[in-house]
């Protein structure tokens, strides 16, 4: 099942890849090449920390199939229709609290630290955006812009750690967590949530 909601993850994050280089102007293999980009990165940096090899896409044939397939798909999607404006954000939330989770999930078997399982569930999250918004030529990335972006990964791995101690199941946490980065994520989306910036509080200040 775990496995399944991480394919999810992969998909989400292969057509935001593709929705990405869509703005960016760039061809049919560009948007190929975000979308492993936005994918496997955020796993490939997780997997280095924790020295984990081989890393985990060069044996899954499965997953590689699934972003060459949901990258194309969403190619010949854009090809006909034009998707609504906040499709990326929505497709991208999607990504980010499962990869989260995902995240989490394999510092804990790898037996890290705490502290060290909500960082490596942050980078695991947020790494392939940051890759895809670079090579897209978006400067700040998306995590440097969105305040709430990586707030709501913390939120997330912080969560799954909590229900593991407590003994919640891996699938049970992984839906609940991934819940709440989804629900923090879209909440700052569509309400314009930010945290205070460094120039509102100069203002606030002087005032």
């Amino acid at each position: 099942m775990l496995h399944v909601l991480y394919l999810v993850g992969v998909a989400a994050f292969a057509a935001s890849g593709v929705l990405a280089a869509y703005r960016a102007n760039m061809d049919p293999f560009g948007g190929l090449v975000l979308a492993f980009a936005a994918s496997i990165s955020g796993g490939t940096l997780r997997d280095l920390i924790l020295d984990r090899q081989p890393l985990y896409w060069t044996h899954d044939w499965v997953l590689l199939t699934v972003i060459i397939c949901v990258g194309v798909g969403t190619i010949a999607y854009l090809r006909f229709w034009t998707l609504p404006v906040k499709s990326l954000l929505v497709v991208d939330a999607v990504g980010l609290s499962v990869v989260t989770v995902i995240g989490a999930r394999a510092a804990i078997e790898a037996g890290a630290t705490p502290l060290a399982v909500i960082i490596l569930a942050v980078l695991t999250g947020v790494a392939g955006e940051v890759i895809r918004d670079v090579l897209c030529g978006e400067f700040p990335p998306l995590l440097l812009r969105e305040d709430v972006y990586a707030i709501a990964a913390l939120a997330g791995g912080c969560c799954y750690l909590g229900l593991h101690h407590l003994g919640t199941g891996g699938t049970p946490a992984a839906a609940v967590s991934a819940g709440v980065v989804f629900a923090l994520r879209m909440a700052a989306v569509y309400f314009g949530v930010h945290l205070p910036r460094p120039e509102s509080l100069g203002k606030r200040s002087s005032d």
